[in-house]
């Protein structure tokens, strides 16, 4: 019998309504994600790859954001401003199926080293 193991982010939705971030059974790994958690994941990824570049999020000038399903859009928002909400960069949003079915979104920035210290 293969083993089970469920993975929790500690997430108070996922005792509320009852599922895992991940579940991992032989191997094969099954992972939760919608797509304001994929974007909260992806701005993570940009920060630490604008840091390791001497860069960070208040850099970023233009960000643009390609979904597949326009209506998940307003879900990402909240997330969004967390990330810009200060930094106000110029933005395009654009709908398109991605690479694989399970993305959900993909960000792309450009960023100009120092420019996040200048005044707003």
């Amino acid at each position: 019998m293969t083993s089970r193991q469920n993975i929790s982010s500690g997430s108070a939705f996922e005792e509320q309504i009852g599922y895992s971030r991940a579940v991992v059974t032989g191997d094969w790994v099954f992972i939760s994600a919608d797509v304001a958690e994929q974007a909260d994941q992806t701005m993570n990824n940009i920060a630490a790859a604008l840091e390791s570049a001497g860069a960070s999020v208040s850099d970023v000038v233009r960000v643009k954001y390609i979904l597949p399903d326009r209506d998940d859009f307003p879900k990402t928002w909240p997330v969004l401003k967390k990330w810009f909400g200060e930094v106000r960069p110029a933005a395009t949003m654009v709908q398109s199926a991605l690479m694989k079915e399970e993305m959900k979104i993909e960000i792309e920035v450009t960023a100009r080293i120092g420019c996040g210290t200048q005044e707003k």
